[in-house]
């Protein structure tokens, strides 16, 4: 589902992906985890074109993201064909990102109505699916500011998921949350892996990682360190620097 080969990111000067090589296969929950600056959530924001990348390529279920081949070159897509290939893709950010002025069933509905031109009938029925899926339905009329993050947080899910992608990307989802709220989320992600979505998953929650997630890696520096499954990875790690991370945080 992604394929990343020789992956680089800079910013001037500032190299923030050195080369990353990896993949995600479909119905996987695939694990990032490590330390702040590690360049974990700018190859998530690569994925789907958020961040350009500077070397390497990047493709989503057998299609180059944000280019086109052409002989031995690349050529940028023109926005609007990056914005349809991005609808293919959730993300679901540290911040919820909710329009304050809408309603919880307006959030959800809005990219459908706005963005793939889908009638409002349609997409009211399966936003409302979608709420009750993740256990907001009774607060379809709600305003963000009237829920808790753990609550918005789930909207947010929702909303990303109204546009049926085929990839799901989480950028450290409950970061932002009080650690009370945060099972609420993680219950909501367990629920979609059971139902075979393809997950990328920037996380610090290593007992989601283990309980859920069929491949991690780990991440320093830019580079990936080491990966594998996440119950190898997390009990018997074979480098050093995965050693003393995950000696912090475990």
């Amino acid at each position: 589902m992604v394929q990343a080969l020789d992956v680089h990111k800079r910013y001037g000067q500032l190299e923030v992906l050195k080369g990353i090589n990896l993949e995600v296969r479909p119905r996987e929950v695939f694990c990032l985890v490590g330390p702040s600056g590690s360049g974990k959530s700018t190859f998530l924001r690569c994925i789907n074109h958020l961040e350009k990348v500077s070397a390497g390529s990047l493709s989503v279920d057998g299609e180059l993201v944000g280019y086109r081949r052409h002989g031995n070159r690349l050529y940028e897509l023109k926005e609007s064909e990056i914005a349809r290939k991005r609808a293919e893709i959730g993300m679901v950010f540290q911040r919820f990102n909710l329009f304050p002025h809408m309603t919880v069933l307006e959030n959800v509905m809005e990219a459908p109505v706005r963005v793939r031109k889908e009638a409002k009938a349609v997409v009211r029925e399966r936003a409302m699916t979608l709420l009750d899926r993740v256990g907001l339905k009774a607060k379809h009329d709600a305003y963000p500011g009237q829920l808790s993050g753990g609550q918005q947080q789930r909207v947010a899910i929702a909303r990303a998921l109204a546009m049926q992608p085929k990839l799901m990307l989480f950028d450290e989802p409950t970061s932002a949350l009080d650690p009370e709220l945060v099972g609420e989320v993680l219950d909501v992600m367990r629920q979609l892996a059971e139902d075979g979505m393809t997950m990328v998953v920037v996380t610090h929650e290593m007992g989601f990682a283990r309980e859920v997630g069929d491949a991690l890696v780990f991440m320093d520096g830019g580079v990936v360190v080491e990966s594998g499954h996440p119950r190898d990875v997390l009990t018997s790690p074979q480098h050093a620097r995965t050693k003393a991370f995950l000696s912090k945080v475990l």
